[in-house]
């Protein structure tokens, strides 16, 4: 697949017009700053499309990005940073909660993105859970494994895949453009 336009569209924090028509719906979903908006620059090659920032809990809505007129990347909240508010916190939360398994939207595929170096954390692995009870679809994009140490690279995948279970993994690193192949096909495959 290719991706020859892309555009920011709007920020939502409740049902909106945007996500009533028939337009396809991939989300990306994961811990603050574990790379969600800088994935989606990489598929789509524009360096500033999705607003990226070293401060976690960045973004606060739903960031909804037009694809070749024809398809959503909804650039999720990340969840599990402790050092915000409760407030904010909560109603990230609640938002997450929403557009996932309290509205009538429909994503066509679930991509939830967990730092590779790290592996997923029981955020991640709760998120999963909650996922699949709803019956998502899930793509796991295990990002910046250019940070993992040779030495401990194979350990440390498969480590990953006992603990993510059955779920397809796709390993990425925005740095080196490796993975984007990969999620660009997936893309295509569930877009069908």
């Amino acid at each position: 697949m290719k991706i020859n336009t892309a555009e920011f569209i709007k920020g939502i924090t409740e049902q909106d017009e945007a996500l009533e028509g028939n337009k396809t719906q991939f989300a990306f979903i994961g811990r603050s700053n574990v790379g969600k908006s800088s994935i989606i620059n990489s598929l789509t090659g524009k360096k500033n499309l999705a607003i990226t920032s070293s401060f976690p809990g960045r973004t606060q809505q739903i960031n909804l990005f037009l694809i070749n007129n024809s398809f959503y990347l909804i650039d999720l909240p990340g969840y599990g940073y402790a050092k915000a508010p409760e407030k904010v916190r909560n109603r990230i939360k609640e938002l997450i909660n929403w557009y996932f398994f309290v509205s009538d939207y429909e994503q066509k595929k679930v991509f939830l993105i967990i730092d590779a170096e790290i592996g997923p954390t029981k955020d991640d692995i709760n998120m999963i859970h909650k996922l699949e009870e709803y019956g998502k679809d899930i793509v796991i994009i295990a990002n910046k494994i250019d940070k993992i140490k040779k030495s401990e690279y194979k350990n440390k995948l498969e480590n990953n895949a006992k603990l993510i279970g059955e779920h397809k993994i796709v390993q990425f690193s925005t740095k080196k453009n490796i993975g984007i192949q990969d999620v660009l096909e997936e893309l295509k495959k569930r877009k069908q």
